[in-house]
């Protein structure tokens, strides 16, 4: 076009702008998972999980225990805050007993294994001596201190296990003799057997499948192989299919599984009612302390029981809240075993976990009618000092083992200098923090800056 500025050439296309493709830094969910597993990555993260998830727990089972035994107390003509003072007193003593295992050194736990077992031993013995041990729900592990005050030695007898067997197998370990299967089975084995002998004397077969459980998980990380592994779980499965099978109260609560109905002579009271708090609770439920069955329907509310008075209370956030805290020790625990390089830590930390582990799934099981009913306390959480102590001070020792990890122990001496000092592999050694910076300070001003 004539007197055209572009003198008659066609006008140049520009090529369409393309949108700027987004960095994965600008994606906020790519990001939150970022900075997420840089913190669960962090060599503290275990360390955290252990101490912060044992409290949180402790803490919530005592306002559960306040909450779901008043009603229990006052039937018996007792104060209504009975129960929660004498458990609270046991959360006392098992905070000391956590403190003093969370400083113990290795060398202490391992020379202590031995007097415990020995222990526990004579005290699971003293249990069938008429006039010292006493029944309580028809189960014969119990001995009586005076006044309402009661020891089950059994629970001791896990402690016992786990501290003795990591150091058998710690000991196998390093003369190499665990790829000897005699070597790994005994006296383990036989020693375990005996403490389920002793326990199933009073009839208390969930205290005894515990048992089973921390041994089978001893088995595992030792590497047991898949046959050696097998057969020792065929005879036990025998054993406890007997067991089974000639108790009629045991069989009676392997039918009660699943069960919607009390049944025939209330067979399935406990059970049903159980599952009738959980669904009373809803999302958010009923509110603290507001619980209807605790009012005498649903037995052992405060043992047992109290995760059911917790989801009719607080309803499927409380209970999840309580799973998740579980979950975070159990993941906590087996991250303690995973990396470290100490066969004792790998085995005690693997023994504890199995432990807390299997007795929160079969409490839990049994409160939603998945397993049967076997009687044993949700760790930490239930009413019981007998179960509390001990469990505490398995706490403390996943407490230890966590913070003695080398990164965990540089980042917390960095974290935490004692009077000013950076503690080193070799204790308190280096200058004082005030000190250098002083340096530091002095030599700026000497290179001319204000």
């Amino acid at each position: 076009m004539p007197g055209s500025r572009t003198g008659g050439r066609p006008p140049v296309q520009r090529a369409a702008r393309r949108p700027a493709a987004r960095s994965p830094r600008d994606n906020p969910v790519l990001r939150f998972a970022t900075r997420a597993r840089k913190a669960w990555d962090r060599p503290l993260t275990a360390y955290y999980l252990i101490l912060g998830g044992s409290l949180l727990i402790t803490v919530l089972g005592l306002v559960m225990v306040y909450s779901a035994s008043q009603i229990t107390a006052l039937q018996m003509s007792l104060p209504g805050s009975f129960f929660f003072r004498k458990q609270f007193l046991a959360a006392a003593i098992g905070g000391v007993l956590l403190l003093a295992a969370s400083r113990m050194p290795a060398k202490l736990l391992r020379a202590l294994a031995y007097p415990i077992l020995a222990g526990a031993v004579c005290l699971m013995a003293l249990v069938q001596v008429p006039g010292i041990g006493m029944a309580v729900n028809g189960n014969q592990n119990w001995i009586s201190l005076g006044g309402s005050f009661q020891i089950q030695p059994s629970e001791f007898g896990k402690l016992a296990l786990v501290l003795w067997g990591a150091d058998l197998l710690a000991r196998k370990h390093d003369k190499k003799l665990l790829a000897q299967w005699k070597h790994m089975l005994v006296p383990l084995v036989p020693v375990a057997f005996m403490l389920l002998g002793l326990i199933m004397l009073g009839g208390d077969m969930g205290t005894a499948i515990i048992l089973t459980a921390i041994l089978f998980g001893l088995l595992w990380l030792a590497g047991a192989p898949t046959r050696l592994f097998v057969g020792v779980l065929s005879i036990a499965a025998t054993i406890g299919v007997i067991l089974i099978k000639t108790s009629p109260n045991r069989m009676a609560r392997l039918q009660c599984i699943g069960a919607t109905d009390p049944g025939p002579g209330d067979a399935c009271w406990q059970a049903v009612h159980g599952i009738y708090a959980l669904a009373s609770g809803g999302i958010f439920g009923s509110g603290l302390g507001a619980s209807v069955e605790k009012w005498g329907q649903l037995p052992e509310a405060h043992t047992d029981f109290i995760f059911a008075v917790t989801g009719e209370e607080l309803g499927l956030a409380g209970t999840l809240s309580v799973l998740a805290l579980f979950a975070a020790l159990g993941y906590a625990g087996i991250r303690v075993a995973g990396r470290t390089e100490d066969p004792f830590v790998r085995y005690a930390a693997g023994g504890v976990t199995t432990w807390i582990t299997a007795q929160a799934v079969i409490n839990i099981g049994a409160v939603l009618g998945l397993l049967p009913i076997a009687g044993v306390p949700l760790p930490l959480f239930s009413y019981g000092g007998s179960a509390l102590l001990p469990t505490m001070f398995a706490i403390g020792l996943l407490i230890a083992f966590a913070r003695d990890e080398p990164a965990a122990r540089a980042a917390l001496a960095m974290r935490h200098p004692r009077f000013g000092r950076k503690r080193g592999a070799g204790g308190l050694t280096g200058p004082r923090r005030w000190n250098t910076m002083r340096r530091r300070a002095s030599a700026a001003r000497s290179s001319g800056e204000r």
